[in-house]
C-alpha cells in the first residue's frame, strides 16, 4: 500500500499537481458526512447562483436534475457514480425529451466538476461516457406552430373585450417579444413610445448585459392604456395571487378557440411578414426579434439597435394586424 500511494503521488506532481494541497483536500471531502449526489448537487448550485439570473430563484438551473436524476441517484455517493448509472437514468428521455436530458446531462457534469474542485475522487469523464453509451438522439425538434401573417388581422379582431388575456394576447402580437417579457411588463418600463425590457429579463441575447428597448406603435399604446385599469403592484397583466399572469392562460385561449397556432408563434408570423413584405434589412429585421445579430467585436463597435427604423415598422405591422390606420379590421362572418 506505501509503494502504491508514493507511486501516485510522484504521477501527482509528475503532472505539475501540489501533493501536498491534494492530500489535504482529500483530507477535508473526506470529513464530509454526506456526500451523496444531491448533497453536491446542492452545493454546486449555492457556488453557481451568483451566474444565475435572479441567483436562480426561478430554479430551472435544478429542475432537470430534479425530476429526472436526483430521485433515482441523489442518495448515491457522487464517488460511486459511473457512466452506467447516467445512462440508466437518462435512458428514458434520451430521444423522447431531448434537450431536457441535455441540460440534466450538463448540469450533471458541472456537478462531478465541483465534487472533484472538492477533493472527491470522482469520474469527470462519466458523463461523457454515458453520451457515448446513449447515442445520438433520434429526438427531432418540433416548431413552435406560428399563424400565418395573412391570418393575423383576423385572430387579432376577434380579441374584441378588454380582459386581461385578449389585450395581453394583442400587446404581444404587437410587439413580437416573448411571452414572459411580456407577461411581466411594468408601468415603469414603458415612457412614451418605448418599452425598455431589463436586462435580466431579456433571453435569447448570451451574456446579454443591456436593457432591450421596444418600440411601441400607437395601437400598442392604446392598448396598454385599455390595461392601466387592471394594473396591480406595477405589473400591467397581474393574477389574482399577486404575481402575473401564466403562460399557459394565453395557450390555453387559443387552444380552446381550436387554432393550432400557439402565442410564442406570433414572433414567426411577425418575422415572415418582415421577409416577406417589407423591404427591412436582415439585422433590423432580426433586432425587431431581440435576435443577436453579427459577431461581438462588430457589435461593439456598432452602437445602435435600430430603434427609429423599428418604430416605423412597428407601426406597418400595427397597420396590418388591425387592418390600416391603426383600425381594429372586423371578423369574417362565418357561414351557419
Amino acid at each position: 500500500m506505501p509503494r502504491k500511494l508514493a507511486q501516485r503521488w510522484r504521477k501527482v506532481a509528475a503532472e505539475g499537481r501540489d501533493p501536498v494541497k491534494e492530500r489535504e483536500a482529500e483530507a477535508r471531502a473526506a470529513r464530509r458526512e454526506d456526500i451523496s449526489l444531491a448533497v453536491i448537487t446542492a452545493d454546486a448550485f449555492e457556488t453557481r447562483k451568483a451566474e444565475l439570473k435572479g441567483d436562480g430563484k426561478a430554479g430551472r438551473w435544478l429542475l432537470p436534475l430534479e425530476r429526472h436524476v436526483l430521485p433515482k441517484l441523489g442518495k448515491v455517493p457522487v464517488t460511486d457514480l459511473d457512466q452506467r448509472d447516467i445512462r440508466d437514468t437518462l435512458a428514458p428521455i434520451w430521444h423522447s425529451k431531448a434537450d431536457t436530458a441535455r441540460k440534466a446531462m450538463n448540469r450533471l457534469s458541472i456537478v462531478m466538476k465541483h465534487a472533484a474542485a472538492l477533493g472527491l475522487d470522482v469520474d469527470l469523464q462519466a458523463t461523457d461516457k454515458a453520451k457515448a453509451l446513449l447515442g445520438k438522439s433520434r429526438h427531432v425538434p418540433r416548431n413552435i406552430p406560428a399563424m400565418n401573417w395573412r391570418d393575423v388581422p383576423e385572430f387579432y379582431a376577434s380579441l374584441e373585450e378588454p380582459t386581461l388575456t385578449h389585450l395581453a394576447l394583442r400587446l404581444l402580437i404587437l410587439t413580437g417579444v416573448r411571452s414572459t417579457p411580456l407577461r411581466k411588463i411594468r408601468l415603469d418600463q414603458i415612457e412614451e413610445d418605448v418599452w425598455t425590457i431589463p436586462a435580466d429579463v431579456v433571453k435569447g441575447r448570451k451574456g446579454a448585459t443591456e436593457a432591450f428597448r421596444v418600440p411601441l406603435s400607437t395601437e400598442a399604446r392604446r392598448v396598454i392604456e385599455l390595461a392601466r385599469p387592471h394594473a396591480r403592484n406595477g405589473f400591467l397583466f397581474p393574477n389574482t395571487r399577486g404575481g402575473v399572469i401564466s403562460d399557459m392562460t394565453l395557450s390555453r385561449h387559443m387552444q380552446r378557440r381550436g387554432l393550432e397556432a400557439r402565442p410564442h408563434g406570433f414572433r414567426t408570423s411577425l418575422r415572415t411578414w418582415l421577409a416577406e413584405a417589407t423591404d427591412a434589412p436582415h439585422e433590423v429585421a432580426e433586432t425587431m426579434l431581440g435576435h443577436v445579430v453579427d459577431g461581438s467585436v462588430v457589435r461593439a463597435y456598432r452602437r445602435t439597435d435600430y430603434l427609429d427604423k423599428r418604430m416605423k415598422l412597428a407601426e406597418r405591422w400595427a397597420d396590418h394586424v388591425t387592418g390600416g390606420a391603426g383600425q381594429v379590421v372586423q371578423r369574417t362572418a362565418r357561414s351557419t
